[in-house]
């Protein structure tokens, strides 16, 4: 049976630990972060994450009903740090622009934490908040519920979705990235006219655009599907 998670004023640490930190729901977030970064997923376990902050891996069940747990603090995390300061316009097309690609910058920060977290629902307060501005700003422009609740569906999927492919990437280790994004000069812009016309006949272009995150061309283009729905939406109410 999973332990009872208490209050931050409760479960706080009166004495510092080994490395001389009081533990603390940010520190421990922010350890499991870095040590996603530096090991990756498979690195991060109770027991290691109590030996970097010198502590007794038990004294993380104060903080965390597990390490699952832990998971969604982060998830919920980098959703925080995506919308942190940010500010709307009341353009919602920018608005929404501004937040998606700020969400996908805040997961490629994080490679290994993106690839462990985009696909999770955490309910927290940052996601919770995110959802809030997000659905405020489709319902404000004039998007009908149905449509308003379609278009962030997609929105946000297609951040997280992108977030997770393009994070994946940066996970890979140096050697495997690099010999990929190889492939496209050293074997597409290779393949002849006679057996792959159409990769011939545009060989250059994919080998200037497929080494790069298309999140943006595929944003722009969920904007113009949406766009098209708003416009639909208010003929129909004029009439």
């Amino acid at each position: 049976m999973p332990k009872k998670v208490v209050s931050e004023a409760d479960r706080r640490r009166r004495r510092p630990t080994r490395g001389g930190a009081v533990l603390s729901h940010r520190l421990i977030v922010d350890t499991a972060l870095r040590m996603l970064r530096e090991h990756g997923s498979a690195g991060l376990s109770a027991r290691r994450l109590g030996t970097a902050l010198g502590a007794d891996p038990s004294a993380l069940y104060r903080y965390f009903r597990g390490m699952d747990d832990l998971v969604l603090a982060i998830a919920d995390d980098l959703m925080g740090r995506a919308v942190d300061g940010w500010h709307g316009t009341g353009a919602w097309r920018a608005d929404l622009r501004d937040l998606g690609l700020r969400v996908h910058s805040a997961y490629q920060a994080h490679p290994q934490a993106a690839v462990l977290t985009a696909g999770r629902v955490s309910g927290r307060a940052h996601e919770t908040a995110a959802d809030e501005t997000i659905l405020g700003i489709l319902r404000t422009a004039g998007f009908p519920d149905s449509d308003a609740v379609a278009v962030y569906q997609a929105f946000i999927d297609q951040a997280l979705a992108f977030a997770a492919l393009d994070a994946a990437t940066l996970a890979l280790p140096a050697a495997a990235r690099e010999a990929d994004h190889a492939v496209w000069g050293a074997t597409y812009a290779r393949l002849p006219a006679r057996t792959h016309p159409h990769i011939a006949a545009t060989a250059g272009l994919l080998v200037a655009r497929m080494n790069r995150s298309a999140y943006p061309t595929a944003l722009e283009m969920l904007l113009d599907s949406a766009e098209r729905r708003l416009t639909r939406a208010r003929a129909a109410a004029a009439t």
